[in-house]
């Protein structure tokens, strides 16, 4: 009986799940299939209403939530205006010719874009890739699991990442050395996004009938003058940060990314004039309007998710002889799916992680665990069906999310099973 009565967060979330891909499968919606998720995780967490309304509407209220909203009008605005007035098409054209490979042309500006230490900024690579796409016959679907798995592949390896930050603060590590034992993850995932989304044989690539065929050249000039709002966005975010993070530490790190996404507005507005009419389209589109929903839904969710308990139950599972394993691997894992946010598996796990270390005296082993905790959670977040990233693109393209999402199981799961023989080479 007692070990069934640990198994209830695991069929607790799984039941959450279940219900939230069931109301996605009966075209409820995203954004209102996580809410009735958080609805039914608060009824089997016995949280009562009240509980239940004040825990939403604190994810509703929460400053992140309204740093992200803001972010991701600021992304769809500077996206729509580059896509509309032909900007985008102008970049990828100047650089087709650097890009002679269609494949390395659809997988650029996601993994640019990654760089990019952005919540939610799968939306802002979308209408890049689609742009690299547009003279050939590929289907939505397969657009949107390679802007989703391309845009992560720096996850656990570029230290400006608030979850990396965070996790070598909690570990008490440099962070450049610990993105040193975290780096094979990025050549994992990109090998992995390559052998099961990119390569031939799995993605076919065909030009369309009304392509001329002609070979365009590349056009350093054109690119950077082009290019220029992607320069201010990424290169104006890393100054921008690491300025706030260094003199300004009580500022949110958001500020300099909404500061530098603001920059780059401004210069594809005064490039093309009539951008001020697209700006207010896009702000007042059924799209857009529907993707703040779900942004809103995610976090309210969040939010119930910490107040429910059910993260502290989770920890629980953790006990027994086999704990660093169910603290290393199960804990950030679960935690990754059921919140699908890095900084939420690195919060919950990794304290309990090095605790464990501390208290077995592992200290010897402590960067294998470590490793492995972040494969753990990262495999989680990538599998996660409430990852923002991956709701947003499914929305974007319009796709079935449940067709994309049977898609990345398979190499998430190789993820973590590289971290496990990563972790036994390190310890």
């Amino acid at each position: 009986m007692e070990s069934l009565a640990g198994l209830m967060p695991l069929f607790k979330i799984f039941l959450v799940f279940f219900c939230m891909l069931a109301g996605i499968r009966l075209k409820f919606g995203l954004g209102t299939s996580v809410l009735g998720g958080s609805i039914v995780l608060a009824f089997l967490m016995r949280m009562g209403a009240g509980n239940w309304f004040h825990a939403a509407m604190g994810g509703l209220l929460s400053p992140k939530t309204g740093w992200l909203v803001l972010l991701v009008g600021l992304i769809m605005v500077l996206s729509g205006m580059m896509e509309r007035t032909g900007q985008s098409g102008r970049v990828m054209e100047s650089l087709s010719g650097f890009l002679k490979s269609p494949r390395l042309r659809l997988v650029f500006f996601p993994a640019l874009i990654g760089l990019l230490p952005m919540p939610g900024g799968a939306i802002f690579s979308a209408p890049m890739i689609k742009e690299a796409a547009k003279d050939y016959d590929i289907p939505n679907v397969n657009l949107a699991v390679l802007n989703y798995w391309f845009r992560h592949i720096w996850e656990l390896a570029w230290p400006l990442y608030p979850g990396v930050i965070l996790a070598s603060a909690i570990c008490g590590i440099p962070i450049f050395r610990f993105v040193g034992y975290t780096a094979p993850a990025m050549i994992c995932c990109a090998f992995l996004g390559y052998f099961f989304f990119l390569r031939k044989g799995k993605l076919v690539i065909e030009k369309k009938a009304s392509d001329d065929g002609s070979e365009l050249k590349g056009d350093a000039t054109a690119a950077l003058k082009e290019g220029l709002p992607l320069i201010i966005a990424i290169a104006g975010s890393f100054i921008l940060e690491a300025i706030l993070s260094y003199f300004f530490p009580d500022v949110p790190f958001e500020a300099g990314i909404v500061a530098a996404l603001l920059g780059a507005t401004v210069c594809v507005a005064v490039r093309n004039p009539g951008s001020a009419g697209i700006a207010k389209d896009v702000l007042t589109e059924k799209k857009f309007l529907g993707l703040v929903f779900m942004i809103l839904a995610v976090f309210m969710f969040k939010d119930v998710l910490g107040a429910s308990g059910l993260i502290e139950e989770l920890s629980n599972v953790a006990g027994g002889g086999t704990a660093m394993i169910a603290a290393a691997v199960l804990v950030p894992f679960l935690v990754g799916v059921v919140a699908g946010i890095t900084m939420a598996f690195v919060g919950a796990a990794m304290p309990l992680v090095v605790g464990l270390i501390s208290s077995m005296h592992l200290e010897a082993q402590a960067p294998a665990w470590i490793v492995l905790c972040m494969f753990s959670g990262f495999s989680g977040i990538m599998a996660s069906p409430i990852h923002i990233c991956f709701l947003l693109t499914c929305q974007y393209f319009n796709v079935d999310m449940y067709k994309a999402w049977k898609k990345i199981m398979v190499p998430s799961g190789l993820m973590l099973t590289f971290g496990v023989a990563y972790f036994l080479v390190l310890l």
